[in-house]
């Protein structure tokens, strides 16, 4: 401890004679400069509270930051998603309206029968592996065909193909002619109709070739004979006449 001299007092008594007393007071090093050990001792506040509030400031702003990353990414990762799913429905129904060309059978050229080595049934029992024509149509080729199960006359039987998206069958090669004489053993209308000695097809084609039977009758309307040779099984009859039809579209 370091001691302090105090300089002297001089007092007064009540008889007018000065005394003077020395008086010696002792001050600790602590009690000399108490400012300085209060001010180690106790920190002013505004300082700790600088320093929380600055902490408490800068942990916010990284949560506030990071919590808006996370939003971002899980907001991207959700639109992702939705242009998957999209894609996958515009693919699907691209699919729906113009079928699926992948089919796990398809027609032989000219013969009638699956590649499968499968006989085509008759139009009693008709079932088809490959629908992208729809149901009850026959793919061949570019078109589909519909062999009917009714008996209808030739006009009747043009409104009813007309009706169902197609027209009656126009044979435009001997595959076509091959195709539809194998698929059945019964008979019927094709879109081949007379005005006067003309023959013409519903779409308004000239006839240029023909697959007649040796006598093919005598009639305005022509059918097509599935027992007869492809190459000769076609003959003629009264337009007005009941007979099964068939029928062709596009797919």
């Amino acid at each position: 401890m370091e001691l302090e001299e105090i300089p002297l007092e001089k007092k007064k008594n009540g008889d007018g004679e000065g005394a003077s007393e020395m008086v010696l007071e002792v001050k600790t090093e602590e009690e000399a400069q108490p400012d300085h050990y209060a001010k180690l001792q106790t920190p002013a506040e505004d300082v700790y509270a600088e320093a929380f509030f600055g902490d408490k400031k800068a942990k916010a702003g990284k949560q506030t930051e990071g919590n808006a990353r996370l939003y971002r990414a899980g907001c991207l990762f959700l639109t992702l998603i939705c242009l998957v799913l999209l894609l996958v429905v515009i693919i699907l129904s691209v699919k729906l309206q113009t079928g699926s060309p992948d089919c796990p059978g398809s027609w032989e050229t000219g013969a009638g029968t699956w590649t499968t080595g499968t006989n085509f049934p008759n139009t009693q029992r008709q079932q088809t592996v490959c629908n992208h024509c729809g149901n009850g149509w026959l793919p061949f080729e570019k078109s589909c065909f519909h062999l009917s199960t009714i008996r209808m006359n030739w006009s009747m039987s043009k409104r009813n193909c007309t009706a169902r998206g197609g027209h009656l069958a126009v044979i435009s090669s001997l595959g076509v002619q091959t195709f539809l004489t194998g698929a059945t053993n019964e008979v019927f209308w094709i879109g081949l109709s007379s005005t006067g000695n003309q023959w013409k097809w519903v779409d308004n084609s000239a006839l240029r070739t023909s697959y007649w039977e040796d006598n093919p009758a005598k009639g305005e309307c022509g059918l097509l004979r599935g027992a007869g040779p492809p190459q000769k099984n076609w003959f003629r009859s009264n337009c007005a006449h009941s007979s099964y039809f068939i029928c062709e579209k596009l797919p």
